[in-house]
This record gives C-alpha cells, sequence and structure tokens, in this order.
C-alpha cells in the first residue's frame, strides 16, 4: 500500500504542476494559479483529475494527458460555495473535447444543483478538430446548461486568452463577461477568415480584443488589464451577489441610511436642464460608503448601470448619464439596460433607477437599426419585473423615455422627484414651437412671443408639483435627503410579493 500511494501521490504532484513555463512565456497565469487567485486559500475540491480522451486520430495518437486540458471542481469565494472550470491552455491549445466538455458539463450540473454561482475561466483555441462531431456535441451541451441556470444562478465568463468559433456563445450565453486586455481575444471567424471572405486585413485584437468588446460589441461587461485585478474583481462581483434565485443576497451592518442628509446631493445636479455632470458621483453618495461596481462601463455610456449597498441592502442602480449624449436612450443604451434590469429582477435585487433624459436618440441611424425594437427590451425588462422599483427623477423626463424609465405606468413602486423635475411629454422650447407652429410664424419677430409662451407653459405644466399632484409621482423631496428618502423606501417595500399570469414565458422583443 505504502508503495501505491507513493506512486499515487508522485503522479498527482506531475498533473497538477502542469506547464507553467509555457503559460508564463505567453504572459498568463496557468489554470491553477488563476484558481488560487480566484478562491479562497486551500478551498478547491478537484473532480476528474485523471479523466482523458479515449479516442484516437490524427495527432492524438498515445497524446492522453491527465485533465483533458480543464481543471473542474468546487471552491468558495468569502466562504460562499462556487463552482469552476479553468481550461489549460498548455495542453492541447485548451481546446475543447468530449471528455473535456464533460467535465464542464459535470460542474455546470453541480452548479445548478446546488443553486450554486458557476465562473467559467476560458483559455481555449476552440473545438478540438481531432475529435469532429464530438467536440461539436460537447459544446451544445454546455450551451443548454447555460440555458437551463440563466436566472437560476448567477454565471460568469472570463475571458484570459482565445476564445473563437462556437465557443464565443458560452460568455454570450453567461451573466457576466470579464476580458483581460492583451491575452483575451473572442470572435466567432479568426483573421484568417476574415480576409479570405471579405479581404478585410484585421489583427486579433482589432477583430475581438478586450476593448473591442467593452467599448463597441457590448459582449465585455469588465475590461481590465491583468489577470490578477481582473480575477479581484470577479472575486468582489460574487461576493455580492446572491447564490441563486432563492437566496437573499448578502447584507453588510446598516448604517441608519434612512436619516441620512448628503448635502453635497444638492450641489452636483445643475438646475439647468441642458447643464452635464456625472451621474456616477449622485450614485456615489446614494450607496453606502460611496462604493458601487459598475458594469458595461465603457459600452453604451450614455446610461450607467451599477451594484451598490444601501443600508447594507444590495441593489441594482440605472441612472442616465448627462455626461454623454446628454443622457438620451439610443439602442444601444436599451439593451445594457434592459438587460442588467432582467438579472437584478431574476435574482431579486431591488432596482433603483435615477432618471434625468431628455428622450430618445431622433435619426435615421436609431430609427433604421432598430431603435423602437431595442427600447422595447428594456420597457418589457421594467414591466416584467416584481422586485421592488424606486424611481427618483432628478431633472428632465421627458416624452417615452420618461415612461421607459420605471414610471408609474410601467409599475414602479414609490416615484420620488426633486424640485427641479420637468416631466412632460416635450421640453418647453419643443412644446411651444409645436403648438404654437402658427402662431410663431405669423410674427415678424417671433422670439419675444416664443419666450413669452415658454414661460407660461413652463410654469403651467413643469411645475414640479405637477406630476405628484395627479399622483404619478408620491413626494417631491430635498436633494440631500435622496439617500435617506431610499433607504426608507426599500425598508417598506422588503416584504413585497408579486404574483405573474401562468404561461410558459412572455415573448421579449429580442
Amino acid at each position: 500500500m505504502d508503495g501505491l500511494r507513493e506512486k499515487l501521490g508522485e503522479q498527482r504532484a506531475k498533473i497538477v504542476e502542469g506547464q507553467p513555463e509555457r503559460q508564463h512565456k505567453l504572459g498568463k497565469l496557468t489554470a491553477r494559479e488563476r484558481l488560487a487567485l480566484l478562491l479562497d486559500e486551500d478551498s478547491f475540491t478537484e473532480v476528474e483529475l485523471y479523466r482523458r480522451h479515449q479516442l484516437s486520430g490524427p495527432k492524438l495518437g498515445d497524446n492522453r494527458p491527465f485533465t483533458d486540458g480543464v481543471v473542474a471542481g468546487s471552491g468558495t469565494i468569502e466562504g460562499r460555495r462556487v463552482f469552476v472550470y479553468s481550461q489549460d491552455f498548455a495542453l492541447f491549445g485548451g481546446s475543447l473535447g468530449q471528455a473535456h466538455a464533460a467535465k464542464i458539463h459535470k460542474v455546470m450540473d453541480l452548479a445548478l444543483a446546488t443553486g450554486s454561482p458557476l465562473i467559467g475561466l476560458n483559455d481555449s483555441g476552440g473545438a478540438r478538430i481531432q475529435e469532429g462531431v464530438e467536440a461539436l456535441h460537447g459544446y451544445g451541451g454546455i450551451f443548454r446548461r447555460h440555458a437551463a441556470a440563466s436566472g437560476v444562478i448567477p454565471q460568469i465568463s472570463v475571458i484570459l486568452g482565445p476564445c473563437a468559433g462556437g465557443a464565443a456563445y458560452s460568455p454570450a450565453l453567461a451573466d457576466f463577461t470579464f476580458m483581460v486586455r492583451d491575452t483575451a481575444r473572442m470572435y466567432l471567424t479568426g483573421p484568417d477568415v476574415v480576409e479570405v471572405v471579405s479581404g478585410e486585413r484585421v489583427s486579433h485584437d482589432e477583430l475581438g480584443g478586450a476593448d473591442v468588446h467593452g467599448e463597441l460589441s457590448g459582449s465585455a461587461a469588465v475590461v481590465h488589464d491583468d489577470e490578477e485585478s481582473c480575477l479581484a474583481d470577479v472575486r468582489y462581483l460574487v461576493s455580492m451577489l446572491p447564490r441563486n434565485n432563492l437566496e437573499p443576497a448578502p447584507r453588510t451592518v446598516g448604517s441608519g441610511a434612512g436619516q441620512e442628509v448628503r448635502p453635497r446631493l444638492a450641489e452636483i445636479v445643475p438646475v439647468e436642464p441642458n447643464q452635464p455632470y456625472d451621474i456616477r458621483e449622485v450614485i456615489a453618495e446614494v450607496v453606502d460608503d460611496e462604493d458601487f461596481f459598475e458594469i458595461h462601463e465603457l459600452w453604451a455610456r450614455n446610461v450607467v448601470c451599477a451594484f451598490g449597498r444601501i443600508d447594507g441592502e444590495l441593489v441594482g442602480v440605472v441612472g442616465n448619464q448627462p455626461m454623454v449624449l446628454a443622457g438620451v436612450l439610443d439602442r444601444e443604451a436599451s439593451q445594457k439596460a434592459a438587460r442588467f434590469v432582467r438579472f437584478c429582477d431574476a435574482f431579486n435585487i431591488p432596482l433603483i433607477t435615477l432618471v434625468d433624459v431628455p428622450g430618445f436618440l431622433p435619426g435615421t441611424e436609431q430609427e433604421h437599426n432598430g431603435v423602437i425594437r431595442h427600447g422595447a427590451k428594456l420597457l418589457y425588462a421594467y414591466c416584467e419585473a416584481t422586485v421592488p422599483r424606486i424611481q427618483v427623477v432628478l431633472r428632465k423626463a421627458y416624452g417615452g423615455a420618461y415612461i421607459v424609465m420605471d414610471s408609474r405606468s410601467i409599475g414602479c413602486d414609490l416615484s420620488l422627484a426633486w424640485p427641479t423635475n420637468e416631466i412632460a411629454v416635450l421640453g418647453a422650447e419643443g412644446a411651444v414651437n409645436v403648438l404654437f407652429r402658427k402662431e410663431l410664424a405669423a410674427e415678424a419677430d417671433p422670439e419675444p412671443l416664443r419666450q413669452e409662451l415658454i414661460e407660461a407653459y413652463t410654469e403651467e405644466f413643469l411645475d414640479p408639483a405637477y406630476a405628484a399632484e395627479r399622483g404619478l409621482v408620491d413626494d417631491v423631496i430635498d436633494p440631500v435627503d435622496t439617500r435617506a428618502a431610499i433607504a426608507r423606501g426599500l425598508a417598506m417595500l422588503r416584504d413585497k410579493r408579486a404574483e405573474r399570469p401562468r404561461r410558459k414565458h412572455g415573448n421579449v422583443p429580442l
């Protein structure tokens, strides 16, 4: 027995040691080094360490390394159970074959069965060509499991190397995708194929680098410069989220936010409706310790989506960003906010919506590329959400964009407004130009009449109490009391229960 134990120990040590020098030469950590950074110390339990493929074929031969190019198992983050897999690029380029896929299927099944978050560390050349349709079948099993787990457990993909072809659909199906600059690449067809098909010459980074997906496609929710900071942020995000859709998110000790006054809130937002400011400064004043985690910081920046805590309770915050495109909604911003709202609703995270929106972005480019359809995604997401929902109108809230931003009419539970609120179909100048077109056209000098009409319209329709008098706003509050008012609202709504109509599922305007 001693001899067998010694042999087994030597074999295990050799497997675990792997080939670190190969990864390090590429500027990357090994699969196990990544897991060590991601998980609590000594918490990792590996499954199927000795698994390897049972096939033969061109270039496979007797090359049957243990693990088959993926390290899979479970560990803890901040003491809470998660399931993980980490692809090993040093073996078969991290490519996915039947055994490799079966290990990923196993941890996905265990994550769902135990109600634990799933984290995939991707560093793979894609389907293992030598295994043919078996590899494609393996990917299909991953995608099916992603769909089954959606809305049940949080799913996070981290791209730390190549992620090409069908493999790219795994992060696309996850809730949040992280990428690392210079090493992470994600695309369906690589530069060589692009050049053959279209004649376009493009580099790997230009085609599918971290910045491309962080700023242009929106496929990456978070982008980092290095693996260490990336995995630290994954830990932080997981530590905030509930483990599944039946458990509450971890709470921290409340700070008595219901009584707090934040004088700076009255200084951040200019009274003039066209003056820009950074909505993130408002969010920082509203949440605990000015600490929040922004999703898609680099994409669709005219709307900000972030997780934070108020009086110790996790909330999702959606806010128009007047610093970018004056905070209008367009098709990208609508998609970004819609997906965030649906995640929060799926995992019972209350929603706080900070409104300062002049409308939807006008123009043929937006109309021809489906701004109506994409705007409907956000509208549908809010209409369907049953979590506690609090809207705060900071300044302007015009037209359809006001309705979409969690207005009373689509189901928000508590609507608050600052004295600077302007809730209307149009701003004063636009409304006067439409309503009094003929009268203004008849004047030799229309400006005096225009200003007179604007003042009259503003006094009658943009009075701070106009919406409140009609029951569309619950209270007009002093900006300095915003954090306290939201905290009291969350406490009031904590036991909210909502019934949904019986049906298989709705038809989201995808």
